[in-house]
C-alpha cells in the first residue's frame, strides 16, 4: 500500500518562502503524476501544481511565477518551493499520487502566512 507523508509547513510572514516535501513509499513513484493541492478554511480543495512522470509541470494561475514543483525519483519525493508567499496562500497543503488504479492522498501540512 502506497503512503504519502508531507512535511515542511509552518508559519511564515508575507513575502517569505517555504519548501514542502512529500515522500512516497513504494517503487511506483517515478512513473506517476504527483500533484499538490490546498484547502483553505471554508473553501474547496484546489489544485496548486502537478508534475507528470516525464517532468511536465502545470500551475494554478494564482501561484504561477511564485511556486515551483519538482521531483526526485531516486528519493521518491516531490517538492513544492513556495516563494513570495501571500496571506491568501494560507491553507492545508496535500500531495496526491495519481495512478491508473486510483489516487492516494497525504495527510496534509499546514501553511500559514501572516500579513
Amino acid at each position: 500500500q502506497v503512503q504519502l507523508v508531507e512535511s515542511g509547513g509552518g508559519l511564515v510572514q508575507a513575502g517569505g518562502s517555504l519548501r514542502l516535501s512529500c515522500v512516497a513509499s513504494g517503487s511506483i513513484f517515478s512513473m506517476n503524476t504527483m500533484s499538490w493541492h490546498r484547502q483553505a478554511p471554508g473553501k474547496q480543495r484546489e489544485l496548486v501544481a502537478f508534475i507528470s512522470g516525464g517532468g511536465t509541470t502545470n500551475y494554478a494561475d494564482s501561484v504561477k511565477g511564485r511556486f515551483t514543483i519538482s521531483r526526485d525519483n531516486a528519493k521518491s519525493t516531490v517538492y513544492l518551493q513556495m516563494n513570495s508567499l501571500k496571506p491568501e496562500d494560507t491553507a492545508v497543503y496535500y500531495c496526491k499520487l495519481s495512478r491508473a488504479v486510483g489516487t492516494t492522498w497525504g495527510q496534509g501540512t499546514q501553511v500559514t502566512v501572516s500579513s
